[in-house]
C-alpha cells in the first residue's frame, strides 16, 4: 500500500477562496456572486482585491441564479457562491431552466454540503446534490477530496466552457494531494493499485478510502484505490479497468445512495462488466445535528466500514 501522510488540515471550502481569488487575478472575466454568505464562502479576499467584480445578491438564491445566466450574455464567467442546500435544492427550478437548459456558462460552487457540517442539523446538510446535478444535461458535477485539489478545481473550472457544480465543504481535512497538481474533468486518479478490490471513493471519504487501504493492507489484501472527484462526466474507462483487474468493487461516498457515486458506478458496471459492488453511503434517510466525526460514524461513512465492504465485495466473486 502507498503511503500518504499529511502535514497540514484545511477546509475544501478555503481551497475554493484560495481558487477564485487566483483566478481573478489572471482572468477579469471571473466574477463572483454570493447570497449573503461571502465569508462562509471565503471570498473576503476576492472582494477586497475585485470590489467591482463581486456581486451580492442577498438572501435571494433564485435572483443570484439568474443575474448569473444573464452575466454570461456578455462574456462574463460568474461563480454563484452559497451553502449546498440552498445552491441546489432551493432553486433547483432557476438551474434547469436559465442555466443547464440554456448551456449558460455558469460555475455553482457549493459549501457546506453533507453529513460534515455538522451542527446546523438535517435542514442545512443536503444529501442528495450531486444525484439532482448530475441528472441534469450539460451540467459537470465535481466532488473535490481537499484544500489543494478544491483550488486546482476552481481554477480549472474557469478555463471549461459550459454549466458546472463544484462541491465543497467546512471541516478541516488532510491536505494528501499535491500543491502543484494540474485538475483534469473527468479524468479519475489512482492512487493506490492492488489486484483485490476496487476502491471508488470522492469528496471527504477519499481520505478514509486511503485509511481503509492501510488496514486492509494489513490484513493481506491489496486494493485500488480511486480518486473519482468527476462524478459527471464519469471516468468510466478506469473505473471498468479497475474493476476488470480485481473481480469486486466498493463506492464510498458523503452523499445518499440513490443518485450518487455508487449508483453511477452501479450503471456502468450493469452495461459493460457486471461485478459484486458495495456501497458506503447515507441509506435513504435525513442527517441531524452532531459534530462531523460523529455523524460520520453514526452513518457509516467510515475507514473501517469500507474496509467492511471490502471484505463482502471479495467474498461475493465467483
Amino acid at each position: 500500500m502507498k503511503k500518504y501522510t499529511y502535514t497540514e488540515k484545511k477546509d475544501t471550502r478555503s481551497g475554493f477562496g484560495a481558487g477564485i481569488l487566483e483566478l481573478g487575478r489572471t482572468n477579469p472575466n471571473v466574477v463572483a456572486l454570493t447570497a449573503d454568505l461571502a465569508g462562509s464562502l471565503k471570498l473576503d479576499a476576492f472582494i477586497k482585491e475585485f470590489p467591482d467584480r463581486y456581486i451580492q445578491c442577498g438572501i435571494a438564491e433564485a435572483n443570484m441564479i439568474g443575474v448569473s445566466a444573464g452575466l454570461t450574455i456578455g462574456g462574463k464567467i460568474p461563480f454563484a457562491t452559497t451553502f449546498a442546500n440552498f445552491a441546489t435544492g432551493r432553486v433547483y427550478d432557476q438551474i434547469r431552466q436559465s442555466v443547464a437548459y440554456s448551456g449558460k456558462n455558469v460555475k455553482i460552487c457549493a459549501s457546506h454540503a453533507g453529513l460534515t457540517l455538522g451542527e446546523d442539523g438535517a435542514t442545512h446538510q443536503i444529501l442528495e446534490d450531486l444525484g439532482m446535478m448530475k441528472m441534469l444535461p450539460n451540467m459537470t458535477v465535481i466532488n473535490p477530496c481537499d484544500f489543494n485539489q478544491t483550488k486546482a478545481a476552481t481554477i480549472a473550472i474557469a478555463e471549461h466552457v459550459g454549466p458546472v457544480y463544484l462541491r465543497f465543504g467546512r471541516p478541516v481535512v488532510p491536505i494528501f494531494t499535491p500543491a502543484d497538481q494540474k485538475f483534469e474533468i473527468g479524468k479519475a486518479i489512482v492512487l493506490n493499485e492492488g489486484p483485490d478490490v476496487s476502491i471508488f471513493a470522492t469528496g471527504h471519504l477519499v481520505w478514509e478510502a486511503i485509511q481503509a487501504g492501510e488496514m486492509l493492507a494489513a490484513e493481506g489484501i491489496e486494493a485500488d484505490i480511486i480518486n473519482i472527484h468527476t462524478i459527471k462526466p464519469l471516468d468510466e474507462e478506469a473505473i471498468l479497468a479497475s474493476v476488470k483487474k480485481t473481480g469486486c468493487a466498493v463506492s464510498a461516498e458523503e452523499h445518499m445512495l440513490n443518485g450518487g457515486l455508487g449508483d453511477s458506478v452501479a450503471q456502468t458496471l450493469a452495461r459493460n462488466y457486471p461485478a459484486p459492488l458495495e456501497f458506503i453511503g447515507v441509506h435513504d434517510t435525513f442527517g441531524e445535528s452532531g459534530t462531523p466525526t460523529q455523524l460520520m460514524q453514526k452513518y457509516g461513512l467510515t475507514a473501517d466500514k469500507i474496509v467492511e465492504a471490502a471484505r463482502k465485495a471479495i467474498s461475493r466473486k465467483g
